[in-house]
């Protein structure tokens, strides 16, 4: 093995310039398949707090029975009752991975300024609970005034385009109108306690957020549309989705009928994004195993080709067929290994020259900038050492196959 390493290292250096080709296609296609799988990881991350903390959705929602499907036409029919809320909440927080379980009430309607009016979409929540879920708002987006606090019911925070639309400022009173589940419809005063930006341009200029009991009163309703779960380690998704089945065998057997998301089935933009870039990462790495796999047949067929009488000597001294391919796919394997310790080189130089840059982008349906992360993920920087060690050597196998077959007297007559 030894001889095999040191011959095939010796024959790359010998055809030098077109072993550096190769290795230059090899590395800035590892280079490029880890940068970009370092990004899609980073924005996989984003979205993922996005989604849990950012939109409140928890790791898991649990919902009555068809409200899924139906809530939207007959919303009375699918809310759980008081009575409901404190029975699946004290089963819910006996299972042990459970963190947090908190009751939610989704409101639309009308926001009046006293002159001018436009719509919203409300989220009705206990404010303790949601800085459980959330955090500190001022962290992710820009946050001015206080959050929502149970001892001013009426306070609301809003999209920082919606309160521009009003000319609605921190302190500033309003008035929200919707119809209650009985088909009445109900008024009630606001007082504007924050401002933010959501992050997503489809619900900057008309979210709001308010207390629980403030929606509850609004909606002349005493329970809930939904409960929101937070898990002590929902990121694993084994887990997830084992709590998941243990909460819905538990309330079944306590009689209710209801149905579960995750976070993940929830979030129509995070599966979206995750698909895109899916979608793209693949294109990416079939273009780059495209131009490996050429690279490296291109360069052992010109190899073969000029060594043919080399090949003949090493049979006619009794190396066998299957030491000629073996020879051949190491020096296709040293190639790849070789490209790939040179595009590590280039990750980290380009990894380096974005984390001192701190360059920022505004993605489609932000309303805010994110910074241009790329992670390091050493398994996958590992599994792609690898996989082009193991791409070249069968890229290499190709050539070498054929060379092997060539008779011994033809092969030293070759000129």
């Amino acid at each position: 093995m030894l001889t095999w390493l040191t011959i095939s290292l010796r024959n790359i250096i010998k055809n030098g310039r077109r072993s550096l080709t190769t290795v230059l296609a090899i590395a800035l296609g590892y280079a490029a398949i880890n940068l970009f799988q370092g990004y899609v990881h980073s924005t996989y991350e984003g979205l993922t707090n996005a989604a849990i903390h950012g939109e409140g959705l928890g790791h898991i929602t649990i919902f009555k029975k068809g409200y899924l499907d139906q809530g939207k036409l007959h919303p009375e029919k699918f809310q759980f009752s008081r009575d409901e809320v404190e029975r699946i909440s004290g089963i819910v927080r006996k299972e042990s991975d459970v963190q947090l379980v908190t009751p939610r009430l989704s409101v639309s309607g009308i926001l009046s300024n006293g002159r001018n009016s436009t719509i919203f979409i409300a989220e009705g929540l206990v404010p303790v609970d949601d800085k459980e879920i959330r955090g500190d708002l001022s962290k992710y987006t820009s946050f001015s005034g206080t959050y929502l606090d149970d001892r001013e019911k009426a306070g609301v925070v809003i999209g920082s385009e919606l309160a521009a639309m009003l000319d609605l400022k921190v302190g500033s009173d309003a008035v929200i109108l919707s119809n209650t589940y009985s088909g009445m419809a109900n008024a009630l005063d606001a007082k504007i306690s924050g401002i933010y930006n959501t992050g997503n341009t489809a619900t900057n200029d008309k979210m709001l957020l308010m207390t629980f009991r403030h929606s509850q009163d609004l909606m002349d309703f005493s329970g809930a549309e939904r409960l929101v779960v937070l898990l002590k380690d929902g990121r694993n998704g084994k887990n997830l989705i084992s709590v998941t089945g243990r909460l819905q065998k538990g309330l079944a057997a306590a009689g209710f009928s209801v149905e579960m998301k995750t976070w993940n089935e929830l979030s129509v933009f995070y599966k979206q994004v995750k698909n895109l870039f899916d979608m793209i990462f693949l294109f990416i790495f079939i273009i780059v195993l495209v131009i490996v796999v050429m690279s490296v047949v291109n360069t052992m067929s010109m190899s073969v080709m000029e060594r043919t009488r080399e090949i003949g000597t090493l049979r006619a001294l009794g190396l066998k067929r299957l030491g000629v391919k073996a020879l051949f796919a190491t020096e296709g394997a040293l190639l790849g290994i070789l490209g790939s310790g040179l595009g590590f080189i280039f990750f980290f130089t380009v990894y380096g020259l974005i984390a001192a840059a701190h360059p920022t982008y505004v993605p489609p349906g932000s309303s805010n900038p994110v910074p241009l992360q790329v992670d390091l993920v050493w398994p996958v920087l590992g599994r792609s050492v690898l996989s082009l060690a193991i791409l070249a050597l069968l890229a290499a196998y190709v050539p070498a196959r054929r060379s092997a077959k060539m008779p011994i007297v033809d092969a030293l007559g070759h000129i």
